[in-house]
């Protein structure tokens, strides 16, 4: 049988032998496109008029329009420049148009990085359920028209929807977003409920009504847009990104899986193994392969040490100490996510490290292709970190 092969940022790609016996599932998102091509793509997301009027008709001379790019969306700089070359086109002046981003490389060399520690860079919005002060980003508080861009992606981790690409704490007081890491690290997924009440009074008290939602495809390309009202732009992106969500008929025994981003570490290892145990029996063997792997943080290393899980995530909250928090969440959530099945990495971890973390080593890709040629059913994930697949 000729193998599976499975780009994983080495030299060479991963290849799975898998036995002719054996049921395989190959899951991939869809295929994207960059460049020009991604901006065509835009240019007609912003030119539809389905669900309310189209980018251009959304501002008018004189308006200040802050275009406001939330996370790391898949080809950014095509799509922020192709947003405002449609409202100039439209009669907005140019200098009237500023981007503001809140993470990454910035989408256009005038953009303006959005600082949370900055006093002067948040203003007063309102109050939320429980009374207390909001504040966002002045310059979407003092604008005229707000263009959200993001993507919309899922996260397995987090039982569907990524946080990712959201205005909201983007764009907020940094004690915000604390707020929000020391909920899930105390609550995990119950925690979304009021964040998602949150982000839909910012959005409202904000009067956004023009969100361009991105769809990724493999490799960083860009697969879909939808634009119009946050709801609406959300749930036809939703619809575009079903490629990310396959339907697999059986459970696997074995899942090999390499990240789209693995400089995110055990936070997209998280997420990878979410993915996979979605369509993996009880027991099941996942391995992640990737060429890049930063080391776990203190919380997740001291509870694969032996640490009782629950009083590690306590103290990591009671500490103050935000990176500490981020991690007990990534710990809390691998927790859940991993249960029982075993997991192997082929990484440059060193073997002592992943061994003192009762984590399976790969010393080479022959270990995974052994694997594979022993499983009766094989789960390739490409991706993982951002599927979210499903047993029918």
């Amino acid at each position: 049988m000729k193998p599976t092969l499975l780009p994983y940022g080495a030299a060479e790609p991963l290849a799975i032998e898998i036995a002719a016996r054996a049921r395989v599932a190959d899951l991939a998102g869809p295929e994207g496109v960059t460049g020009t091509a991604a901006a065509r793509v835009i240019r007609a997301a912003v030119a539809a008029d389905d669900d309310g009027p189209p980018l251009a008709a959304h501002a008018v001379p004189g308006d200040r329009v802050v275009i406001a790019v939330s996370g790391t969306p898949p080809q950014a700089r095509d799509t922020v420049a192709t947003v405002v070359s449609v409202l100039v086109a439209a009669g907005v002046d140019r200098e009237t148009i500023g981007v503001l981003y809140a993470a990454g490389t910035p989408p256009v060399s005038d953009a303006v990085e959005f600082v949370p520690d900055a006093a002067s860079a948040t203003a007063y919005l309102g109050a939320d359920d429980d009374g207390q002060p909001v504040h966002a980003a002045r310059l979407l508080v003092d604008a005229d028209v707000v263009v959200t861009v993001g993507e919309w992606a899922h996260d397995a981790s987090l039982g569907g929807r990524s946080l990712d690409g959201e205005l909201w704490p983007a764009f907020g007081r940094r004690e915000c977003r604390h707020t929000l890491e020391r909920d899930l690290a105390r609550h995990g997924r119950r925690a979304l409920a009021p964040w998602l009440a949150n982000l839909r009074a910012i959005t409202w008290q904000l009067g956004v009504m023009a969100c361009l939602r991105l769809v990724a495809g493999r490799d960083g390309s860009l697969s879909a847009a939808a634009f119009g009202t946050a709801d609406a732009a959300a749930r036809r992106a939703r619809r575009a990104a079903a490629a990310w969500a396959p339907v697999v008929s059986r459970p696997a025994d074995l899942a090999v899986c390499s990240l789209a981003a693995p400089a995110a570490g055990f936070a997209s290892i998280t997420r990878a193994v979410a993915a996979a145990a979605r369509i993996t029996r009880p027991g099941a063997t996942i391995c992640i392969a990737a060429a890049e792997l930063p080391p776990p943080g203190p919380v997740v290393t001291r509870w694969r040490e032996g640490a009782p899980l629950v009083p590690l995530v306590k103290e990591a909250r009671r500490s103050g100490d935000q990176a500490l928090v981020a991690d007990a969440v990534v710990a809390r959530l691998l927790a859940h996510s991993l249960d029982d099945r075993r997991l192997v990495l082929l990484s440059p971890l060193e073997e002592t490290l992943v061994e003192e973390l009762e984590f399976g080593h790969a010393p080479d890709p022959d270990a995974i292709a052994r694997l594979a040629r022993r499983a009766e059913g094989v789960a390739v994930l490409r991706e993982a970190d951002r599927l979210f697949p499903r047993l029918a």
